[in-house]
Order: C-alpha cells, then structure tokens, then sequence
C-alpha cells in the first residue's frame, strides 16, 4: 500500500476516490469547497435537500460525477465546525476508509482538513491517515479451511495537502504512522494466535526472525537452564506447571551511540494464563491467550522502531512461559526467591505476572538503563477501575510518567495515572516472606504495581496494565495491538528530542 502526501491535485484521475467533508451546518471549507464548485455545487444541495446532514462519520457515496477529480466522490460528515479536533478527525478517517474499501477503487485522495484551532497539525494528519488505513485493512491470522476474503483493489492512499511544506510535514506523519501500524499489526498477530501455536518457543523464534530482517536488532533467547543461572525463582515458579518450557528473550537495537543509555521495555508473555492451581472460572478462559498481549505489544513497538530507524537505543526484554496446573505446579503458601533476592510468598497463584515481570525488571538493570517501562495484562481490577478504554499508569517517576501520559494522547491510546505508595505496600505484608504477592481485593491494580515498585527502586520507572485495552472481547473478539501506538509515540519524541 502506498501512502503519499501530495499537493491538492487539480486534474481527474480515473479509479480514484476523491473523499471531501461536510459540517452539520453545512460548510464545506478549503478545498472540499472547491471540488463541490466543479460538482456545480452538489454536495452544498444535498445537505440544503436533507439528504446529507453531515454528522461525524456519516458517508454518502457519489458514483461516477462527470466533473470529479476522479471516478467517485465519498462524502464524509464532519460533525460541528470548531469542534472537528484529533478524536474527530480520526473518526471521520475511519469512516472514510471502510466507505473507501467498499468500493473497487484504486486510489483514495483525502481532502479533509481540520480546523484551523484544531491543534491538529499536517504531522498528525498524515499519522492518523495511515494508522487508520492500515487498521482497517488488518486481518486476524484465522485458521479457517474456508474461502479467503478476496483482495482490496486499494492500493495507493493520497493526503491532500495545501502547499509543499505541508505535504513535507504529512508525509512525515504518513511514514511514522506506517511503521507504527506494522508494529501493531504485528503485535495483533502474535496476540491472535492460538497459544497451542503461539508458545514461548513461537515468541523466542519470531523475535529471532526480528534480528534477521533488521540488522540494527541483537537477539538473544535464553532457555531455562539459562534462567536457573541468573536465579530468576519467581519467574521460574511460574513455568512449573507446564511441559512447555520457559524463554527469558532480549532484544537489543542500536540507534544512537553506545554511551546513550538505553530504554528498557519489559514485557509479560504468559502464552495461556489457566490461573494454575488458583484455577481460573472456565467462562472467556479462552482469552487467557491474551496474557501475553504486553510481550507483542513490547516486540511491536521494536519493529516500529527498528522501521523507523529512530536515534535512540532501545532494549526489549520478554519473560514468556504458560501458568498452568499440575502436580509440581507452584501452589499458595509456597516460598519463591526472586533474582533479586528478595522473597515472595505466593497466596495466588493466578497472580502469576508481577512474578515473571519482578524478574525481568531486576534482569534490566544491567543495562543501566535510562527508563524501564514494563507492559502487562496484570490485573482485572484496572479493568473495574478503567474499563476498556484507558490503561492504567503507575510510576515511581514524576517527569516519566508525564511523558508516558502526553504520548498516549497524542497516540489517541490514553492512559490513566493511578496512585503507588507504601500504603499499598503495606497491604502486601507477609509473616513469612518479604513480601506477599497479592495484597486483597481492594485496590489490586496498585497493589500489583506497588508489588512491582519494590524491584525497581533505583530507577525511573513505569508501569502500564493494559488488561482493559490489550483485547476486546465478544463478537469483535481480537488484540487491539495497545499499548503499541504510546509506547512508539513515547519513543519517537524520546528519540528525535521534541
């Protein structure tokens, strides 16, 4: 697919699809005012008539207009003037593009421009267009023997822009947005597939295949007889259940100088999360797939990077294995000692991820790094506190945390600041360890994170629980690919110092 920003073509151009806007009160604006003059003003007399009222994402198709500059023309509602922002924006290019998709059209040039107090930039145009077409082209890796969908005759995406400098700034926008879309698309593949195809040995093969296509990547994938050197005994506590063994992966890419500390993202790839012997209810357990959504969001946003060849350097740590139940399966009351060489009683077992993550955060620290930022479908109770719409937000660093916060709005990917104190510490006291590593139903999201601030002390810190954002369920059951677009939006203003 090629995404191209381009001075506002003025000539025809058969098997495209020129997409202009329309407000609720019936302005057009530059340039759709322009192309609706050369429509002899069809789209003003459609609104006037009642037939287009112009609310956000409303589409009307127009086949074949002698005078367009292209075989067709989509009209896109725009919603209230002075209220068409980025959230607009976004939603009327959604629209645009399943309208677009539905048609045999070859290219689609998009005429829409925010206005003017928007805040939206030609940058985040171009951004936003590309993230939105790319989504709305992704398919789930299905294992179905039926017929394929047959291929999108779209193959070329315009952004229509007012002069040279503008279209500059989008096609820099049009870039970025591709290569965080791949990065999503790949963290929704490896989210998708079953966990009898997707195991910790699959995750440690395809962050190999990673090193391969980019040369900037270093891999290393380290088995258990690896893991059992470095003392990791909470993570392994956790892959003892299962027959599949565990994979602690490290991913190193080098894009600035070698004394340019890195930032560590540290992901929780539990392939399938049974709870263990704290067996989970049967109902949605098949979700449980998921578990591993903060791993593939973490490899995502390496491959975004890696596309984008960003200044910075960057480390990707993965710990990955199954929680399941068996007879030499870790159990509550049992006494795990972490890397760290702090000890962990385990009470619930299906508490498993700050587990395997205490682990890998300890494992960071090697690489003396500049932020650790860890991403995990850790607790159901940010689901209750959020939903699904925000990831929840803890840090042990003010100045972090609001980088963190600013890139997942602009990234349209928001996250919510929660609270971690010695408050919530205190509720993970143990009589036998050093700590416990659950804490009680009431406040489990920042307890979890609290369990997780007393392995990174020391450094700068965050921590994001996407167990609200990571996957939708229901009929629309998928990955989302979250938190991929905040954590390459954080890297790309980290990396080129905006």
């Amino acid at each position: 697919m090629e995404f191209k920003a381009i001075v506002d073509p003025r000539t025809r151009k058969d098997g495209a699809c020129s997409i202009i806007g329309v407000h609720e009160d019936g302005s057009l604006g530059e340039p759709t005012g322009r192309i609706d003059a050369r429509l002899g003003g069809l789209a003003a007399r459609l609104h006037a008539a009642h037939d287009f009222s112009g609310k956000l994402a409303e589409t009307m198709l127009l086949a074949h207009p002698s005078e367009a500059p292209g075989a067709r023309v989509l009209l896109v509602g725009l919603g209230a003037k002075g209220k068409f922002g980025r959230k607009q924006y976004r939603k009327a290019v959604q629209a645009a593009a399943q309208g677009v998709l539905k048609t045999g059209a070859g290219e689609a040039v998009l005429h829409l421009a925010p206005d003017p107090d928007s805040g939206l930039d030609d940058y985040a145009r171009g951004r936003i267009v590309a993230e939105v077409f790319c989504g709305q082209l992704y398919r789930i890796p299905d294992l179905k023997t039926g017929p394929k969908p047959k291929p999108v005759r779209l193959h070329a995406v315009h952004l229509a822009t007012a002069d040279a400098r503008a279209s500059k700034h989008a096609q820099q926008g049009l870039d970025d947005g591709v290569a965080l879309a791949e990065g999503v698309a790949f963290s929704r593949d490896l989210a998708n597939l079953p966990p009898n195809v997707c195991t910790p040995t699959y995750l440690g093969a395809q962050a190999l295949a990673l090193g391969k296509r980019f040369a900037s990547i270093k891999v290393s994938v380290l088995g258990e007889r690896q893991i059992k050197k470095l003392k990791m005994g909470a993570f392994l506590a956790v892959a003892r259940g299962s027959t599949e063994p565990p994979r602690l992966i490290v991913c190193e890419y080098r894009g600035a100088g070698r004394t340019s500390a890195p930032v560590c993202l540290v992901g929780k790839g539990i392939t399938f999360d049974s709870g263990g012997i704290s067996l989970k209810d049967p109902p949605a357990m098949d979700e449980m797939k998921f578990d591993m959504s903060g791993a593939a969001s973490v490899l995502g946003a390496l491959r975004a990077v890696a596309r984008l060849r960003l200044p910075i350097n960057l480390v990707a740590i993965v710990a990955t294995c199954e929680n399941m139940p068996a007879g030499n399966a870790v159990k509550p009351a049992d006494i795990v000692t972490s890397m760290s060489g702090q000890t962990v009683e385990v009470l619930n077992t299906d508490a498993e991820g700050r587990l395997i993550l205490c682990d890998a955060i300890t494992y960071s620290r090697r690489f003396k790094p500049a932020a650790v930022i860890d991403v995990a479908t850790l607790t159901g109770a940010c689901v209750i506190a959020l939903g699904n719409h925000m990831s929840g937000l803890m840090s042990n660093d003010e100045a972090l945390a609001a980088q963190v916060a600013a890139a997942g709005l602009r990234a349209d990917d928001r996250a919510w600041r929660m609270p971690i104190g010695e408050e919530y510490v205190e509720q993970l006291k143990s009589n036998f360890a050093d700590l416990a590593n659950v804490g009680g139903r009431e406040g489990g999201a920042c307890t979890a994170a609290a369990f997780l601030s007393k392995f990174a002390s020391g450094l700068k810190w965050a921590h994001l629980d996407v167990a609200g954002t990571a996957w939708l369920g229901g009929a629309q059951k998928g990955s989302t690919g979250r938190p991929v677009p905040l954590l390459v939006d954080f890297l790309i203003e980290r990396a080129r110092g905006k």
